[in-house]
This record gives structure tokens, C-alpha cells and sequence, in this order.
């Protein structure tokens, strides 16, 4: 017994206390999975409702979790680094219904390109215009420029010219969130009904978070959201800096 009650003693306790346990990524991995199972489920009983996007909903309930518990997001954020490895595999994942577009693809690409540059190019102008009229500092306005990027293309871009990669983030997530909500209705006034054309307009404009949902809803539109996605994400780190020296 005296042999047991030592090893007890002196075995390591790695949940001793609550910022151990709130570090862990078994815990917060855990919650991020669980926040998004729910989203789905709530979406799902929304009848595909925009407002109720997965991205959003999981988010706002992981933050719900991490203000009640009086966790810091720097602890978050290194308790599910694990995640970050998957981003990889599912963006090259991407590209297997855009295989299936192929064809199509090669009739249609100059009216997709001169899109994307117009699309990129407003986006980028049209949000610092707004910014610098309602008199937003240079850090913001840079913060803001690539809102319309993918999060790994906004936040170095950002802090490169001066913006604050944490305000990009944030932005590009708006972006995302309201383009989602927003193109399915506009779309349907503007009656535009090709897939090609709606998914290339809500990639180019709501990026992961309108890809994300395109896809859940119809593989051919979702395709060309990662198209456009993937391709104004290469254009923004070429045109911000171009942008930048011509203004």
C-alpha cells in the first residue's frame, strides 16, 4: 500500500489545476469539434439559412466558451495548433471537383479572368476608399485592403504594409460571413442562375467561408468558388503592393 500511495504521490498530474487543463489540446480540440458538430446540426434545422453559416456560429460559440471560462485565446490557439496541420490536405483537397469543371474551365477562362481582376481590384480600392472617407488611420486601411483573401494571404500582406495582421483577420472574416448571407439573395434579383458564374462571384468575394457552403449546396458552384478563391488570393499578394506604389 505504502508502495502505491508513493507512486501516486510523486506521478505526474497534468490536470492539477485548470490552466493545465485549459492548455490541453485533447480539450480544446475537443470543443472546437463539438462547437461545429452543433453548427451543423443548426444549420441544418435553419434549412441551409446563410445567417447560421458553420464558420460563424462555431466561432461565436467557441468564443462564448472561452469568455466563461476566463481562458486567453493565446491559450486556445496553442491547445488546437494541431488543427492547422489539416489546413493543407483540405485545400489540395479542393481541387478534385474543380477536376470535374475542367473542360468547362478551358471555354470559359477570359471571362473569368478579366472578373477576377475587376472583382479584385474593386475589392481592395472600394475598402480603403470606405476606410480613408470615414478617416481610418494607415493602419487600418491596410488592415483592411485584403479583407477579401484568404485569412493565410490577408494577415502577412497586412502586416507587410503596416496593417495589424489580428484587424485583417477579423475583417476577412466579416467579409466572408456577410458575402454569404448577401449572395444567395442578390444573385437571385440579379437572376443569375450559371453555377460557374455564382460560384466564381461568391468565391471571389466571400472566399473560404462562401466555398465552405457552395460546396455543401452544389459541387459544381462550389468548384468555382475554390477557383476564384485560390486565384484572388495569388492576385491580392500581386496587386496590393502595385496598388499601393500607383496610389
Amino acid at each position: 500500500m505504502n508502495a502505491i500511495s508513493t507512486f501516486f504521490d510523486t506521478a505526474p498530474k497534468p490536470f492539477t489545476d485548470w490552466l493545465s487543463f485549459a492548455g490541453s489540446a485533447v480539450l480544446w480540440i475537443a470543443v472546437t469539434v463539438l462547437a461545429y458538430w452543433l453548427a451543423l446540426k443548426l444549420i441544418r434545422r435553419m434549412r441551409g439559412n446563410p445567417v447560421f453559416v458553420p464558420v460563424a456560429t462555431t466561432s461565436l460559440m467557441v468564443m462564448a466558451v472561452l469568455l466563461i471560462t476566463h481562458t486567453p485565446y493565446a491559450v486556445y490557439a496553442a491547445a488546437t495548433k494541431p488543427l492547422n496541420y489539416w489546413v493543407g490536405p483540405a485545400t489540395v483537397a479542393i481541387a478534385i471537383p474543380l477536376y470535374g469543371q475542367l473542360e468547362r474551365l478551358k471555354r470559359i477562362w477570359k471571362p473569368l479572368l478579366i472578373a477576377l481582376l475587376i472583382g479584385s481590384t474593386v475589392a481592395m480600392l472600394s475598402a480603403i476608399g470606405i476606410a480613408w472617407a470615414l478617416g481610418g488611420s494607415w493602419e487600418t486601411l491596410m488592415s483592411l485592403m485584403p479583407k477579401s483573401a484568404t485569412m493565410p494571404i490577408a494577415m502577412p500582406m497586412a502586416e507587410r504594409f503596416g496593417g495589424l495582421p489580428a484587424l485583417a483577420a477579423v475583417a476577412v472574416v466579416i467579409t466572408g460571413v456577410i458575402g454569404t448571407i448577401v449572395s444567395h439573395p442578390l444573385l437571385k434579383v440579379l437572376k443569375v442562375t450559371d453555377p460557374a458564374a455564382r460560384g466564381f462571384a461568391i468565391g471571389l468575394t466571400a472566399h473560404a467561408i462562401g466555398m465552405a457552403r457552395e460546396l455543401q449546396v452544389n459541387p459544381a458552384t462550389g468548384s468555382f468558388a475554390a477557383l476564384a478563391m485560390g486565384l484572388n488570393a495569388i492576385l491580392t499578394a500581386v496587386l496590393m503592393p502595385l496598388l499601393l506604389v500607383w496610389a
